[in-house]
């Protein structure tokens, strides 16, 4: 049983896709928007979006969102996607979130990037006027797709980055698409004036690391194949980074092929700026709230390590200077209690 103290905490998450993320209320509101047919059992269907026991590898994992993409192929329903996904955090006690999607995979039937970008957000806006939380968005580049085609939706997409768009991404198929081999569309990336956070080390690849630190990326998702090269721990420290973790998706694709891979208290002992992220909530079958109760089982993390972690995902977050004094004033006086 999960210990209702993990729930009742404040929260941040800096991770969370939006397709990797739908509940199953709302995949069959948007499949019978679709009229696309789905298992009427709620497990059956759980076992179509959830990724399978068997999964080897991150490749095996992305699989799973093959059966959600035919359902986000309009503003309607990228707008029901993206709400849902924050109503679900705010539940939680979440106090901010940056969802990130890309839009490419939501261009099969004659969507511009700028109109599912426009959807994602009028989502997130619609679903802040109910709930207590903040969201924003991460648009996301593709790293198996031509360059031409990302960069294209970049600079579509970059003329909303004053109402909610925050930051760009890069995720996908690492293991063949290696970090060395976008150096161009990275540092034009860069150069268009947003912040850049990027997927590196799902694969067992140290080197995406290190090479996204010597490009000056500042925010990196998952990062776990620093446990085969631990010398790349300080530098990684010294650039400033911060870690964007996710601990049950890592066991899942095998980025971390048991707890004692997971390099938690590695980058703990070192002082690295951890957070703490779901990654897929539907896909991996999670929540924050379970996240934190792992960290604990497995690590013994304390309250007070949570505060810090969130500290960090704050300082680290794309939002605004006055939207981060806000948030950790917030967070503060929820830890307060669990730390006199």
């Amino acid at each position: 049983m999960i210990d209702n103290k993990w729930h009742d905490l404040k929260k941040t998450e800096l991770h969370c896709h939006l397709d990797g993320s739908l509940s199953l209320e709302v995949i069959r509101q948007l499949a019978m928007k679709a009229n696309i047919a789905i298992p009427t059992e709620d497990e059956a269907l759980r076992k179509l979006v959830t990724v399978a026991e068997d999964s080897d590898n991150l490749m095996d994992y992305l699989k799973t969102f093959d059966f959600i993409r035919p359902l986000l192929q309009t503003k309607a329903a990228l707008s029901l996607a993206a709400y849902d996904v924050v109503k679900q955090a705010a539940k939680e006690n979440v106090i901010y979130i940056e969802v990130r999607f890309a839009p490419e995979l939501s261009m099969d039937e004659n969507l511009s990037a700028l109109d599912t970008v426009e959807a994602v957000l009028d989502g997130l806006n619609k679903a802040m006027k109910e709930f207590d939380i903040i969201a924003r968005l991460l648009v996301c580049g593709l790293k198996q797709s031509q360059k031409e085609v990302t960069q294209g939706i970049f600079k579509e997409v970059i003329k909303l980055s004053g109402n909610g768009l925050v930051g760009f991404d890069f995720a996908g198929n690492e293991a063949d698409f290696p970090t060395s081999e976008l150096k161009d569309i990275i540092k034009n990336t860069q150069d268009l004036g947003l912040p850049l956070t990027f997927h590196a080390g799902e694969c067992h690849c140290p080197n995406n690391i290190n090479y996204g630190i010597q490009l000056g990326i500042k925010r990196f998702g998952h990062v776990t194949a620093l446990y085969q090269k631990p010398e790349l721990i300080e530098e990684f420290k010294a650039s400033n980074a911060t870690a964007e973790m996710c601990l049950t998706s890592n066991l899942q694709t095998k980025a971390a092929r048991s707890i004692a891979d997971f390099p938690y208290q590695l980058f703990y002992e070192a002082g690295l700026k951890i957070t703490i992220n779901t990654d897929n909530r539907t896909v991996s079958n999670t929540n924050l709230t379970k996240e934190y109760a792992l960290y604990h089982q497995y690590f013994n993390t304390s309250i007070s390590d949570f505060y810090r972690f969130n500290q960090n995902a704050i300082l680290a977050s794309f939002t605004t200077a006055k939207e981060k004094k806000v948030l950790l004033k917030r967070l503060k006086e929820s830890y307060h209690p669990y730390l006199l």
